[in-house]
């Protein structure tokens, strides 16, 4: 299983945004949406063994499971209104127990710390950062977590969290990456572990 944990830091928390303003009244909802897409799509195919988790303002945290995922289309607007439903439900995410909106998109009542304290039990926590190993001089883990942030830089408490729960440090190259393309790259160096040749 392939994880990503991407932290929307002025994303909307309830459902009463325009699906014709993401990067603007939305809290750069666009941001999370390309994020999403760029998780499972393949060509002609959505990869299964993939969950995304975007925690929206600390406050809830929406999961994309590519297992069960349905109705998820290439394009920022449709993903954009999987997250809007979750959002309409998120009076029924009592405590941490989930929510489910739509076929493999649900919705939780957990910030950051909790949901990456959960998901840090089952997977191996790998920090992004500029200042990290190479990726191409590490193995890539078995069940790996990569987290993100948005277009802002985590806070001061987020980044102490993740270097906390970090398993391991690493960059994906030598310039900083757009979230989305991070996550295709990070796609990139799982997919072609062994590879030698081209």
């Amino acid at each position: 299983m392939r994880q990503f944990l991407v932290v929307g830091h002025d994303a909307p928390t309830t459902p009463d945004f325009s699906l014709d303003d993401l990067a603007g009244g939305a809290g750069r909802l666009d941001v999370l949406c390309r994020c999403v897409n760029s998780a499972f799509f393949r060509s002609h195919a959505i990869r299964e063994d993939v969950r995304v988790h975007l925690v929206l303002g600390d406050e809830f945290t929406v999961r994309f499971d590519g297992a069960t995922l349905h109705r998820l289309n290439p394009d920022e607007r449709s993903t954009a209104a999987l997250i809007r439903s979750a959002l309409e439900r998120r009076a029924d995410a009592i405590g941490h127990m989930p929510a489910e909106s739509t076929p493999g998109v649900s919705i939780r009542r957990m910030g950051f710390e909790a949901t990456l304290s959960e998901l840090a039990s089952d997977a191996a926590v790998v920090e992004l950062h500029e200042e990290g190993d190479p990726v191409v001089d590490v193995d890539p883990p078995a069940e790996p977590l990569f987290v993100l942030s948005d277009h802002h830089d985590f806070t001061g408490e987020e980044a102490s969290l993740l270097s906390a729960a970090a398993d391991e440090r690493v960059r994906l190259g030598p310039e900083v990456l757009h979230a989305d393309h991070a996550i295709t790259v990070a796609h990139n160096y799982l997919d072609t572990e062994g590879f030698t040749a081209y």
